[in-house]
């Protein structure tokens, strides 16, 4: 049976999967992803690499937390994990003669919810992803559309200048926090401060979910889906907001992602498979 390597590449944790053709992942490898540092981050990659066996396997899908040439396998920039310029494609191509395929790790997450998962009835379906950056993208028959890459890093009118909606992200609660003179300094300590019913974390939240709301809203807008899917760590606290979010959309699909954690793993092989039967 043939079988696919499956990279997501987030901007915490590395991850990489031997994937068969029925989309079953026989093994899996978690490694942190190191930041600000372009040899370690393709040391760290290569090195998980290394402990798959390649029998059989004749293609690997990467998703990745930023902007990639598909054409080339080039990573152009990942602005979570600060680095850019990497000939990902060529790298893996000449160490282990395998074809890769790259693209955002929010497209990989989307074709798997579209071809397998939540989506695969609908003929339109966005992903998002709401976890160290605020992510999103678009498929059409199973397909990735390429005129949607990084919508997190859209601007949007707040306060009293503008922010980009990945000011929702993980990395940023604090960023968040400052402009609303709250102390909080991240998601987690968040959502347990709203548990013990803080003031000041009821608020934040409330801002939150309202840019949350507008980021849905212009995606909703913008690209007419039939069904949104969603995941990400801050799911593990959707019920302070998910519910919420759904009843602000009744003329649209929200649901909770099928894959989860595994919907860039899956992604990604589906991906590989799918270009290298063409």
């Amino acid at each position: 049976m043939n079988k696919v390597l499956a990279f997501d590449i987030g901007g915490t944790n590395m991850r990489l999967a031997l994937v068969n053709e029925n989309f079953e992942i026989e093994k899996c490898v978690i490694k942190p992803t190191p930041v600000n540092d372009k040899e370690a981050f393709l040391k760290q990659a290569l090195s998980i690499v290394d402990e798959f066996p390649l029998d059989n396997v004749i293609a690997m899908g990467a998703g990745v937390p930023g902007v990639v040439d598909p054409k080339t396998g080039k990573i152009i920039i990942l602005p979570n994990v600060g680095i850019s310029d990497i000939e990902f494609g060529k790298i893996i191509k000449e160490k282990y003669n395998l074809d890769s395929y790259l693209r955002n790790d929010a497209q990989m997450a989307c074709i798997a919810e579209a071809a397998l998962g939540r989506g695969k009835e609908f003929e339109r379906v966005f992903f998002v992803t709401i976890s160290t950056g605020l992510g999103g993208s678009l498929c059409v028959n199973e397909e990735i559309q390429d005129y949607l890459t990084e919508v997190g890093h859209t601007l949007f009118k707040y306060k009293d200048g503008y922010q980009e909606f990945e000011i929702a992200g993980g990395h940023n609660i604090a960023k968040l926090a400052k402009l609303n003179n709250s102390p909080i300094k991240s998601g987690k300590e968040l959502f347990e401060k709203v548990e013990a019913g803080d003031k000041d974390a009821i608020n934040l939240l409330n801002e939150w979910k309202y840019i949350i709301k507008s980021y849905f809203k212009l995606m909703n807008d913008s690209y007419c889906p039939d069904i949104f899917v969603v995941t990400g760590g801050f799911m593990k606290a959707k019920k302070w907001f998910f519910d919420d979010l759904k009843a602000s959309f009744p003329d649209v699909r929200i649901e909770e992602c099928h894959f989860n954690e595994q919907a860039g793993l899956i992604g990604s092989a589906v991906y590989a498979f799918q270009q290298k039967n063409k």
